[in-house]
């Protein structure tokens, strides 16, 4: 039996990045009530807001601990997949990597899978609405918005190394990745403001949280949407040992990401019938895309060790180095810790035929610096990863019982298709040859591949990658929009088949971008939050 019933106009299921932004942008309304559901803590730890302090997050209470289900054309590896339990979700604790993807990316949701109002013509307007960029500006950039974007003020040297190693591979130095040209190398800018972390939580959230009709409920696992028929009433919690009842007099709101929104939607009786038989849940709507079309980047790692103590590794073990970081940064927010560690990229080409580049990399001048990355001796590595950025590989989730404090059976079915495997090879080809390059070469001592590989053939590439590919926090498409047989919302982002119920996460995404996936996510709930306002979206 439910303990209280509050009433609410609108219930926010998810208080990750999609979430925040949705309650920031629907209290403007002080007509209406809502209310922000988030299963993890608040976001007050201080390494959540200092840029470098990412490093400390992907393992911990500020993560789900999700793993995934065997990988079988990865060796049935169990692989890591980390994502945000925080207020802010994964921007709180991400690398905080501003990129959009290309036009293409979103001519595609239109034009291929029916997403009638998402071609990137019909989208940029958000993009440019939510961004506060501290350099640039129109017609591909917004200056004023409430997420702040901004340059590493001081790049360090080895970051600078692999830049001018990138141009010497071959690659155009690009100054922005978001603007007409994504092809090239450069660094990141990063959603960041004034040297804190600039999450959705601290740009959408916080500043709507003394509207009094707002309400934020953290700690509150939503255990199933409450349905009355078809229509969505409000959603039941878990909380303390204790059963909550919210109810949405307009609209329940899905947020949750691409892992908890099918599973939110399965524990309601609300996917495919056979996924819910199985955990022995009664079909209330037949949905077969619930939980389908799962898909994420693909990354590979390469640890280089140094010739000189000289990488950010020292801040995280020599303590006189960090302490003084540290007294730096509180006392002029400036220094190391000010680095969002991810620095600088390139996207470049493995296939020639395509229309963009296929292929992303990630330079760090750090070693180790995420969970499950092997590190060298003390003060002495740096990182560069690739990812393929269009993957043809497709997973699921499905439940795993219907008890919801149990994690979901997750299968991104990692490098199943053969396109995949020779892409991401590539990109790890790409990666040695960059770091062979004049301006990086005489920095490094010794590379040093997992598992102590040799990397000669095109076999022993291939090899590599079905061994030691791993998530890049990117997963999307389990509740994909569209008009397909296997889409599960509609172009506003309505449940299909369902009143007062939607979706707006990453996980409405039929196709992944082709870049980091927050900025995407950020103005999906912009135009979410249009749409449900019945503004002209």
């Amino acid at each position: 039996m439910a303990r209280s019933e509050l009433d609410f106009d609108y219930v926010i299921v998810g208080g990750g990045t999609a979430g925040c932004v949705l309650a920031g942008r629907l209290s403007e309304d002080p007509t209406v009530r809502v209310l922000m559901i988030e299963a993890g803590r608040s976001d007050r730890h201080p390494f959540i807001h200092v840029p470098a302090g990412f490093a400390k997050l992907t393992v911990g209470p500020y993560q789900w601990g999700f793993t995934s289900a065997p990988q079988r054309a990865c060796g049935d590896r169990v692989i890591p997949l980390p994502q945000g339990k925080v207020v802010g979700g994964g921007g709180s604790i991400n690398a905080q990597v501003f990129t959009r993807g290309v036009p293409g990316d979103y001519d595609e949701w239109a034009d291929v899978y029916g997403c009638k109002g998402w071609r990137f013509a019909d989208i940029q307007r958000y993009f440019l609405r939510s961004e506060g960029n501290e350099r640039l500006s129109a017609p591909w950039h917004g200056t004023d918005g409430p997420l702040g974007v901004s340059d590493l003020p001081t790049p360090h040297p080895l970051s600078k190394a692999f830049v001018r190693a990138a141009q010497e591979f071959g690659l155009p130095y690009n100054s922005d990745f978001n603007g007409a040209e994504q092809y090239g190398a450069g660094y990141y800018q990063t959603t960041t403001r004034d040297g804190r972390r600039c999450s959705a939580a601290a740009a959408y959230l916080k500043p709507a949280l003394k509207r009094p009709n707002l309400v934020v409920k953290a700690g509150h696992l939503t255990s199933r949407i409450i349905l009355d028929g078809k229509r969505a009433v409000g959603v039941e919690t878990l909380s303390g040992g204790q059963r909550f009842r919210f109810s949405a007099q307009r609209e329940v709101l899905v947020a949750a990401g691409a892992f908890n929104s099918p599973k939110v939607l399965q524990l309601s009786g609300i996917g495919d019938p056979e996924d819910l038989k199985a955990v022995g849940i009664d079909v209330r709507h037949a949905l077969v895309g619930v939980g389908k079309n799962l898909h994420d980047h693909c990354d590979l790692d390469i640890i280089y060790e140094l010739n000189e103590y000289q990488s950010m590794d020292r801040f995280d073990r020599v303590r006189p180095a960090t302490a003084l970081a540290g007294l730096q940064y509180l006392a002029l927010r400036s220094g190391p810790l000010r680095s969002t560690v991810v620095e600088a990229g390139a996207f470049s080409y493995a296939n020639r035929d395509e229309a963009s580049p296929d292929l992303q990399f990630h330079f760090l001048p750090a070693s180790g610096a995420e969970a499950g990355i092997a590190a060298v001796r003390p003060g002495f590595g740096v990182t560069l990863n690739s990812y393929f950025v269009r993957p043809r590989s497709r997973g699921t989730v499905r439940l795993a019982s219907a008890d919801p404090r149990q994690q979901p059976i997750i299968d991104p079915n990692f490098v199943a298709d053969d396109y995949d495997l020779e892409i991401s090879a590539e990109g790890v080809k790409q990666s040695r040859e960059i770091m062979a390059q004049p301006s990086m070469a005489p920095h490094i001592k010794a590379e040093h591949l997992a598992g102590g590989r040799q990397l000669k053939t095109k076999d022993d590439y291939i090899r590599f990658v079905r061994d030691f590919g791993r998530t890049s926090y990117h997963p999307v498409g389990t509740c994909a929009m569209g008009e397909g047989d296997l889409s599960v919302v509609s172009p506003d982002l309505r449940v299909h088949g369902l009143e007062g119920l939607r979706v707006v996460d990453s996980s409405v995404m039929p196709r992944i971008v082709s870049s980091n996936t927050q900025a995407p996510t950020v103005m999906i709930a912009e135009k979410a939050a249009d749409l449900i306002r019945g503004i002209d979206a």
